[in-house]
């Protein structure tokens, strides 16, 4: 059974379809131990509390200082020792002696293709706002393993969606959710928990019919 610890900011839409799709045998071997959040007003953790699960906030305006944040989050995560931390919309930077403590077992989920419109200060909406203002016809989502770097890690699956012309950010952002990212990271997960994916020397290793990773 995978234990997965899910880190989100905001509404956790992609945490209820995490849920969902445990629970409609689409996610299976998973079971989710704890919800952490920076934001004490985030819906993902009433989500989290309808379906039983704890519920942590830890903000960097709690600690006198970045680092101070960093040690107690890398410290509360190992305390929890999950098998596999998902980053759902999760709008704080991992500190890097997570990364390294649960090397290969951290994915994010990204709303563009990546490298396309991402990385520092590309999250949220603005993702969206940029693709539009850059007039690009194919945008998406990206699921990918987390390294140092910001959206730098290797890629593990990425869908496609259509901008159309009458497009507003929130259209967008709402098709993105739907048709891309609430299909690839459930997806994502289920691999990881039956071992059809892992990441090896920096490079994502996906288990075929016949082969073993």
């Amino acid at each position: 059974m995978l234990k997965t610890v899910v880190c989100v900011s905001g509404g956790g839409t992609n945490l209820q379809a995490i849920l969902d799709a445990i629970e409609q045998g689409r996610i299976t071997n998973t079971r989710i131990t704890a919800v952490i959040s920076n934001n004490p007003g985030a819906k993902a953790l009433e989500r989290a509390k309808t379906h039983g699960i704890p519920g942590i906030v830890m903000s960097p305006k709690e600690y006198p200082d970045r680092e101070s944040f960093h040690r107690a989050f890398t410290e509360k995560m190992c305390e929890l020792a999950p098998d596999l931390i998902v980053l759902a919309g999760f709008l704080v930077k991992i500190p890097q002696e997570m990364v390294a403590r649960f090397s290969g077992r951290i994915v994010n989920i990204h709303p563009s293709l990546i490298p396309s419109f991402c990385g520092v200060g590309y999250y949220g909406l603005k993702v969206h706002e940029k693709a539009l203002e850059r007039g690009v016809k194919l945008t998406g989502a990206t699921v990918h393993f987390v390294n140092e770097g910001m959206d730098e890690g290797p890629i593990i699956a990425q869908r496609a969606v259509e901008v159309r012309e009458d497009d507003t950010p929130q259209t967008l952002q709402r098709r993105v959710m739907e048709q891309a990212e609430w299909i690839l990271l459930p997806a994502a997960i289920d691999d990881i928990a039956n071992g059809r994916l892992q990441i090896a020397d920096g490079k994502v290793r996906r288990k075929r019919n016949g082969d073993s990773l």
